[in-house]
């Protein structure tokens, strides 16, 4: 049933790989989220979700596995098993048999070694989706942090950035802004790309020559976007409150900020995409696999803002009917 209909919503949620911590905080998830929110269903290896303390009785399931796998012992061959499932749960969003989904964490390493060019699930359920354009965004603590560039090289992060592609994510962040987290007119912040925003082209001219054009193409579309602003200072301004979420224009440059003022209670959330989902903050943390020190803080919190994004996207839509 679903939050339209007035019961508890359908969350998928894919358990990663199975020789990380995924096992064990979906595990954990399963046990902390009440059943009267949520109907859970979970695909990819059940085993071992079962093996880490799972407790699986009247919890739907997906089993996908294409290889076993033991706690720390991450095997190529189980990639085509990860990756089936979470295109399993990403079509059941699409087909409306999920309200949304939310993902254990993956390994970029496996997946390529198991013969997938994927950077990483955003890239993965953009194809699977085949429409939108998905944009990564940072939920923590009261923090929003999106990103203009994803995974690439730094030193390629110059080029990929356009006036066009960096307009077309502030239109992004602001229609999921308002019809997902029920934030009406968000405040976006932009960062800059070089230190001090370019300090007046001394330092770079990206901040004159692609970013500002992008600001006023966002804001000419009805964005309430601002900057481009020095990184080094905006993190603490939008932590006090003075925006609603930050634009960064690279990895590195949105997460550190992010992940030190919420690690452990951050979500990873793909905006851009006709599904909800969301995903927790860190890897698969091989090194700790399966000796119980797994902090399932992220996913708990996952699976918690991807019941209050349905059903904000539900009351939005149906508002607007």
């Amino acid at each position: 049933m679903s939050p339209a209909a007035g019961g508890p919503a359908r969350i998928g949620i894919t358990v990663g790989d199975p020789a990380g911590i995924g096992p064990e905080v979906v595990a954990a998830a399963l046990r902390e989220i009440p059943r009267a929110d949520a109907e859970l269903v979970v695909y990819g290896d059940v085993d071992a979700v079962r093996s880490a303390g799972g407790e699986l009785a009247g919890i739907e399931t997906r089993a996908i596995a294409s290889a076993s796998a033991r706690p720390g012992q991450p095997e190529p061959a189980s990639a085509r098993g990860v990756v089936e499932a979470i295109r399993s749960a990403a079509r059941d969003c699409l087909a409306g048999r999920l309200d949304a989904m939310v993902t254990a964490p993956i390994s970029k390493e496996v997946i390529a070694a198991g013969g997938f060019a994927y950077p990483g699930h955003t890239e993965l359920l953009e194809e699977t989706c085949g429409a939108g354009r998905a944009v990564m965004l940072l939920v923590g603590r009261g923090l929003r942090v999106g990103l203009a560039t994803i995974h690439c090289a730094l030193r390629e992060v110059p080029d990929k950035l356009s006036s066009e592609g960096i307009s077309e994510v502030l239109a992004i962040m602001r229609a999921d802004l308002e019809r997902r987290f029920a934030i009406p007119s968000p405040r976006i912040a932009v960062c800059g790309l070089n230190p001090h925003a370019g300090e007046a082209g001394r330092f770079g001219d990206e901040e004159a020559r692609v970013i500002a054009p992008a600001i006023e193409a966002a804001r000419a579309r009805g964005v309430e976007a601002t900057g481009p602003y020095a990184a080094d200072s905006l993190f603490h301004r939008a932590v006090a409150g003075e925006f609603d979420a930050v634009l960064a224009m690279y990895h590195d440059q949105g997460l550190g900020p992010l992940k030190t003022w919420a690690f452990g209670q951050a979500v990873n959330v793909t905006l851009g995409l006709p599904i909800v989902r969301t995903s927790v903050d860190h890897g698969t943390a091989f090194d700790i696999a399966g000796q119980g020190r797994a902090d399932p803080g992220s996913m708990i919190e996952a699976v918690r803002l991807a019941l209050v994004l349905s059903r904000n996207q539900e009351k939005q839509d149906r508002m607007k009917t």
